[in-house]
């Protein structure tokens, strides 16, 4: 009895221990060849058999593939952005160094495609995007001479915006902004700038004074007026009876202590009425 235990045992233990070298070997070839693949967050698949692309493209998740025959290439289709300085002219020939920065991403319908004609996120960066970018630039600042690039920036950034956009949306690239950092003229140009908006400060702080100065003019023209014609109203009310009473009503009852030549003393007509109004 013993025996056929010890058999028995043994048996089962030799079950067990196939069937977990069964178990190592099925997982290690799964890790080898891998009949499943991964697409993270942010990533679309390009599936390819035998190094064809094909139409189906994988979004985010777990994949069942077939291992050896099916490789999947993983590309992201988030918003990145890329800075680019490019060299251009404007319109009266003054040199431009330019520095943008672009927000784009892969269309995720479109990946497959991309990834064909095109290739990775580098390929797409050194062969589409950055020439793109200096062409587009080149042809918009043409059009315009360099004070109206720095006077109607805004209308610049429109345009290159519009049209890179349409340039790039023929490879399945969709851009979502651009931006205009930095504009750098030469030296020679930047002091011409510079000269030009300190005559313009001074040629407006000139402006003002004169302005100013005439409008004291002016004043002093029309307080001139208004005496002129307060004075020639005056002279229009003024009469010897008028001038008579004043000189009563500011006399002090006192003649004056020098006396003219002649020796006499100076006269004054007082009239009674004069005195009796001044009484009253």
């Amino acid at each position: 009895m013993q025996n056929i235990s010890r058999q028995i045992s043994s048996s089962n233990n030799f079950r067990l221990g196939f069937y977990l070298a069964g178990g190592v070997f099925v997982l290690l070839l799964a890790m080898m060849f891998r009949p499943f693949t991964i697409v993270n967050a942010g990533e679309r698949g390009v599936v390819m058999q035998f190094g064809k692309v094909q139409e189906q493209v994988l979004d985010e998740g777990i994949h069942p593939i077939t291992p050896i025959v099916t490789t999947v290439k993983r590309l992201s289709v988030r918003v990145r952005q890329n800075s680019f300085n490019a060299d251009a002219a404007s319109k009266d020939l003054q040199k431009i160094t330019t520095e943008l920065a672009v927000n784009w991403h892969i269309d995720p319908t479109r990946v497959n495609r991309v990834y064909q004609q095109i290739g990775d996120e580098e390929q797409i960066i050194t062969g589409i995007i950055t020439p793109a970018v200096s062409e587009v630039l080149k042809a918009a600042t043409a059009k315009k001479t360099a004070e109206e690039i720095i006077t109607i920036r805004t209308q610049l950034k429109e345009e290159i915006d519009n049209h890179l956009k349409e340039r790039l949306s023929a490879y399945g690239l969709i851009v979502d902004d651009v931006s205009l950092v930095n504009f750098a003229f030469s030296p020679e140009f930047s002091k011409a700038i510079e000269a030009k908006q300190i005559a313009e400060q001074e040629a407006k702080q000139a402006e003002f004074i004169a302005k100013k100065a005439t409008q004291e003019a002016q004043a002093d023209v029309n307080r001139a007026k208004g005496q002129a014609e307060a004075q020639r109203l005056q002279r229009q009310t003024l009469t010897p009876e008028l001038l008579q009473k004043q000189a009563i009503e500011k006399w002090d009852g006192r003649f004056p202590t020098v006396i003219s030549g002649n020796g006499t003393l100076p006269l004054i007509n007082i009239s009674p009425e004069s005195l009796a109004g001044k009484k009253e």
